[in-house]
């Protein structure tokens, strides 16, 4: 007799069914959509590299959140060094633990032109959805970056994101029922 198996982390490459992304954000407990707001969503950065595209979305959330925008950089710029968040088809998830921060937020970003990001396709990034998480927290952190790489690697979901050009069509992609 075979014991329970033991939970798998998706990865970029996982490809869950439709039914299952469309409960995972409809759930109540979808802890992207309890985190991420309108006010979070800022389309259209104009950066010409990853390191001055993570200086403005460290200062927009710093801004945002009341942070200190060094402290948001420096977690930012040290976990790409490990390496790089992006998972391919264009996305990132930059995310960083940050101390003094009293909960896990999110951003989603949206830059004006691709860039650059070392993804394992080898396609530059231009959408990135952002997660700052307190310095302690460890299993929120690994359940907002499965629900993101399980949301990203939905390919209805790539293209519905993709085609919302306003902040509130964006806002929805997270939260909302995508069966529209």
């Amino acid at each position: 007799m075979l014991g329970p198996r033991p939970p798998v982390l998706p990865t970029y490459q996982f490809a869950p069914t439709r039914a299952a992304v469309r409960q995972l954000l409809c759930e109540s407990g979808n802890p992207i959509a309890a985190i991420l707001t309108l006010a979070d969503v800022l389309l259209g950065l104009d950066a010409s590299t990853k390191d001055r595209a993570l200086q403005e979305i460290a200062r927009f959330t710093a801004e945002r959140h009341k942070l200190p925008v060094a402290s948001v950089l420096s977690s930012l710029l040290e976990r790409e060094k490990i390496g790089s968040t992006a998972l391919g088809f264009g996305i990132a998830i930059p995310h960083a633990r940050i101390k003094g921060l009293p909960r896990p937020v999110a951003a989603f970003v949206r830059t004006k032109f691709p860039l650059p990001f070392g993804a394992p396709d080898d396609k530059p990034v231009s959408d990135m959805l952002v997660l700052l998480v307190p310095e302690k927290v460890t299993d929120e952190h690994l359940q907002l970056l499965a629900a993101a790489a399980r949301l990203f690697s939905d390919r209805e979901f790539r293209e519905t994101l993709r085609a919302s050009v306003d902040a509130a069509a964006v806002h929805l992609a997270f939260t909302g029922d995508l069966a529209q």
